[in-house]
């Protein structure tokens, strides 16, 4: 087998992988390899040919092939940089070695630091176990979209589709424009789980109809779907009696949720957090491996690349000084805990030592809440508050939080919403 090595492996060349094989780079670690599955770099990017991406991270609006590019010529540009596309990561070694499958064969890079930054994938009908036969015509919102906007094909004629983030809400104006009539989209949950500018752009200018509180109960069709029935669900999510109603159709799309791709965190021993589905991390967003650092996706399922690419910075930076040897002795470890109001905080642990930090926290709603107060706490007493207009649980909650604020006696820091 042959073998390689480098000062930072980078498994995923996303968003995440990119900012972080960019901010490794450029923190001077020296070699850095960027290991993808797919033929290109940009992951899910390359196929989102929609704007709306980069407002946060480049100031300008972007479409997500245009976002990629943004991402990749630096790399291009940073001495050092090597990329290995086509390649899968079959599995993490002890002393951070990447066995890898790619055109050369087994290839072993042996790192100083590996960052992981895999993504995450769809949920498919089988994860939400709908009645009825097997035809033709089932797809996943990112299946579809693959194929209307990088392979020329549709997926259908008349669509009815189940969910409502982001991914099937851009898919409902896709195939629209394209010609397929889309009779509506159900939402099981009694709120949407896209942006509000999604909905209004997608659904409400295509004259769309979004059922809250509704879902598929079966799928009809022998070779080719013929249509579905869907019904009225109750706030535990059960069928309510009478709340059937049957659409037409020949093809059905399916958003029902984003696994982070975990296959070798959980090869590899890590602990994962229960609600995000990725690892547990730190500030530095390193893991309870040292020298494995996580960001994007694989960690927690973000609402804009962008998000994703700040993220991957903060993973990249880390992980060129722990391979440098300069990051220095972990210190005491407080944990981070989603409160009242919140499901999910990233990251879950703090390490406390040396001088202060600014820390990036990312945090998910439990509930749709009106002006709610964001609020950190330790050692008894508030040491952060910031107002949001709002808060929702399809859009990301960022905050920076200093730990010079933080009581020494505090056991552990409470991230909770309180209605303001």
């Amino acid at each position: 087998m042959e073998t390689k090595e480098c000062a930072v492996a980078i498994v995923g060349g996303g968003p995440a992988g990119l900012a972080a094989a960019k901010a490794a780079a450029q923190a001077g670690a020296g070699e850095v390899a960027v290991i993808e599955r797919d033929r290109e770099l940009g992951g899910i990017l390359q196929q989102c040919i929609h704007s709306g991406f980069g407002l946060r991270h480049f100031n300008e609006e972007l479409t997500g092939p245009a976002y990629a590019e943004r991402c990749i010529l630096p790399l291009k540009r940073l001495p050092g940089v090597r990329v290995y596309t086509d390649t899968m990561a079959l599995a993490v070694q002890g002393g951070n070695t990447v066995v890898t499958s790619g055109p050369r064969g087994i290839v072993a890079i042996k790192a100083g630091a590996v960052v992981l930054a895999m993504g995450c994938r769809e949920r498919a009908r089988g994860a939400v176990r709908i009645a009825g036969t097997r035809p033709a015509g089932v797809f996943t919102a990112g299946a579809a979209q693959r194929m209307v906007n990088m392979e020329g094909a549709l997926p259908g004629n008349t669509a009815v589709i189940l969910g409502s983030g982001d991914i099937v809400l851009i898919m409902a104006r896709r195939l629209s424009i394209e010609g397929v009539r889309v009779r509506a989209c159900l939402e099981i949950a009694p709120w949407s789980n896209g942006l509000l500018r999604n909905i209004a752009q997608c659904l409400d200018d295509y004259g769309i109809p979004l059922y809250l509180s509704h879902t598929i109960s079966a799928i009809h069709g022998r070779d080719r779907v013929t249509g579905v029935t869907c019904v009225k669900v109750d706030e535990a999510f059960r069928p309510v009696a009478g709340g059937e109603f049957y659409l037409e159709c020949d093809t059905v799309l399916l958003s029902v949720g984003l696994i982070p791709e975990n296959e070798l965190s959980r090869q590899m021993g890590l602990p994962l957090d229960p609600l995000t589905g990725g690892p547990r991390v730190g500030q530095d967003r390193q893991t309870e491996r040292p020298g494995v650092f996580a960001a994007g996706n694989v960690l927690h399922v973000h609402d804009l690349a962008d998000f994703a690419s700040e993220e991957g910075a903060i993973a990249g930076r880390a992980a060129a000084l722990y391979a440098s040897g300069q990051s220095g002795a972990r210190g005491r470890s407080l944990p981070v805990i989603p409160g009242d109001g919140l499901r999910t905080v990233v990251p879950q642990f703090l390490n406390i030592s040396g001088g202060p930090q600014n820390i990036k926290l990312f945090a998910r709603a439990s509930r749709p809440k009106e002006k709610p107060i964001l609020e950190a706490a330790a050692g008894g007493r508030v040491v952060f508050s910031r107002a949001l207009p709002a808060a929702r649980p399809s859009e990301m909650i960022v905050a920076d939080l200093e730990t010079d604020r933080l009581p020494e006696t505090a056991g552990h820091i409470d991230i909770r919403l309180r209605q303001g």
